[in-house]
């Protein structure tokens, strides 16, 4: 009882493969055609050809059938003059009463006139009495009499009897068949006479010839697309070849080269790009030699210079260990020489650091840690010099544990950079430090309401010894490396450090690391942009809506 009702969706499900095999195919149908400049050619010219063809073949269509019909009309009306002749000779000499001898000489002239179309029947003949031609009248072969349109009767019936009408019309036979046919008729005396030609032979002709118009039509497009592919295949496997050893260039196969065939202007193309990839690694090799010079050079500079350094350091020390005996001026050259030797020390540290990323040798000492905690060594860090600068750090920590597997070092090295960047910029406002985490990820961001990044400079800060105003003097003994180095350890935890700003709104940096070493980043607990910035937003954008409404 309950089976009938679910036959619709039971027929439906069945059908649900079926789409899907459809939608496979035709997705994959048209990812090749978008990829491939062969298919799309020969498409074009199968699309544009058809077209062509078939507007010829209408157009030749068009012209053999106003051809047929037209010798179809002379050839009509000759044979309707021919027959008017007969007509009235026949009609003079038997006199114009109703007698029988009348009747049966026009059924004479009906049928020696048909007799006149031989025996495939080219034509037949129609006689009818003009004062009631609907229904008095005399036809050869059983054609009726309505096959004669009344227009044509009364067109015949208004003339004067010197030029003869036509029409197109369907001819009826007693048996109930009917045909297409041409009908021409004429005056004669007190009767009309019509000539009724069937046109079977001319739809077969044309038949015939549409056929042939069609066939020859779809050869010729077909053929049109073989040449096509042939041609385009002649250039597209060159440039398919030149793309391949383009997409191995790009992957780091240097010695790539082209065949070379010929001399023409595919030739030139293949020349051209071997050129190119010569020029290409002569370089590439040049600048990692130069590379390779610049960080062997960084590190062995950095090292030598830590014996001479360690001597200067120890003499700084003893000297500013006894500058409250010197004079004034010899007691502050003392402390610049600490300061400055300590600056200078980091300035080695961070460049030795730099030339290990160069050289693909920094690692991860990878240990599941509270990254509260890391928050909190970083901040006891730079209290001091945030005092010294008038700046309050404060923190929004979570309340309980944030674990995450990290390098210790090298995050709390990175928090330590974004605090000192922050307090430096921060033209003695509040800092404020966040952390959040969700199942994946852990943030931390490190917010000042200094001066503020202009347009652009979001990105450029990482870059190495970039300053955001050159005129700005370092008052923290920074070595324009720190950014750097916080990004190439983000990067190197597969975290990610990034930088907000406004002029006038202060700047916010957010680092996003994964909790479990190893997996892909997705997404950052904390927004980047920091919240009251974006309610400021919210009424503009309001504002905006309503007028755009």
């Amino acid at each position: 009882m309950n089976r009938w009702p679910t036959l619709p969706s039971a027929a439906r499900r069945g059908l649900r493969p079926i789409r899907r095999y459809a939608r496979a195919v035709m997705r994959r149908a048209y990812v090749g055609w978008r990829r491939s400049l062969q298919a799309r050619v020969v498409t074009t010219t199968l699309l544009v050809s058809g077209l062509v063809v078939a507007v010829l073949g209408v157009f030749l269509m068009q012209q053999i059938t106003s051809a047929l019909l037209e010798a179809k009309e002379r050839a009509a009306l000759l044979q309707l003059d021919e027959g008017v002749g007969v007509a009235q000779g026949r009609l003079a000499s038997a006199g114009t009463d109703d007698s029988d001898d009348t009747k049966s000489t026009l059924n004479g002239i009906v049928t020696t006139l048909a007799h006149r179309s031989g025996p495939a029947g080219l034509y037949e003949v129609i006689i009818l009495d003009r004062d009631d031609p609907g229904s008095v009248g005399f036809s050869s072969n059983w054609i009726r009499l309505k096959s004669v349109p009344a227009v044509l009767m009364q067109q015949v019936e208004s003339s004067d009897g010197s030029d003869p009408y036509r029409t197109y019309g369907t001819l009826t036979y007693d048996e109930g068949s009917s045909k297409p046919g041409l009908i021409v008729g004429k005056k004669v005396s007190r009767y009309q006479l019509y000539y009724l030609f069937p046109l079977t032979q001319e739809r077969q002709s044309l038949e015939v010839v549409q056929q042939t118009i069609l066939g020859v039509g779809a050869a010729l497009v077909l053929l049109l697309a073989a040449i096509a592919s042939i041609v385009t295949r002649q250039v597209v496997i060159p440039v398919r070849m030149a793309a391949q050893a383009a997409e191995r260039l790009a992957a780091g196969r240097l010695e790539e080269r082209m065949k070379v065939r010929g001399e023409d202007d595919l030739a030139r193309l293949a020349t051209s790009f071997n050129d190119m990839a010569a020029n290409l690694q002569e370089k590439i090799v040049q600048l990692q030699e130069l590379s390779q010079v610049q960080r062997q050079f960084v590190s062995d500079v950095s090292h030598e210079l830590r014996t001479p350094l360690t001597t200067v350091r120890m003499a700084a020390e003893v000297l500013y260990e006894s500058r409250e005996d010197f004079d004034p001026m010899a007691a502050r050259s003392a402390e610049l020489l600490q300061s400055q030797l300590e600056r200078f020390d980091g300035l080695l540290a961070d460049l030795l650091e730099i030339s290990r990323y160069d050289a693909g040798a920094a690692t991860l000492d990878i240990e599941p840690m509270d990254v509260r905690e890391l928050v909190l060594r970083s901040v006891g860090y730079a209290e001091d010099l945030a005092e010294r600068k008038g700046s309050k750090i404060i923190q929004q920590l979570p309340g309980e544990a944030t674990m995450a597997e990290v390098d210790r070092r090298r995050v709390e090295r990175i928090l330590r950079n974004l605090l000192v960047n922050a307090v430096e910029h921060g033209e003695g406002k509040d800092i404020v430090i966040s952390v959040a985490a969700d199942r994946d990820a852990v943030a931390i961001a490190v917010r000042d309401h200094g001066c503020g990044l202009r347009p652009g400079e979001a990105n450029m800060v990482f870059d190495r010894f970039w300053r955001a105003d050159p005129a700005r003097a370092r008052t923290t003994g920074g070595t324009g490396l720190g950014l750097s180095i916080s990004m190439e350890d983000a990067e190197l935890h597969g975290g990610w450090l990034q930088a907000w700003g406004e002029p006038g709104q202060g700047s916010q940096f957010r680092l996003s690391l994964p909790r479990v070493a190893g997996t892909e980043l997705r997404g950052s607990p904390l927004p980047l942009v920091p919240p009251e910035i974006e309610l400021q937003r919210a009424p503009y954008a309001e504002l905006e809506l309503e007028a755009d409404a």
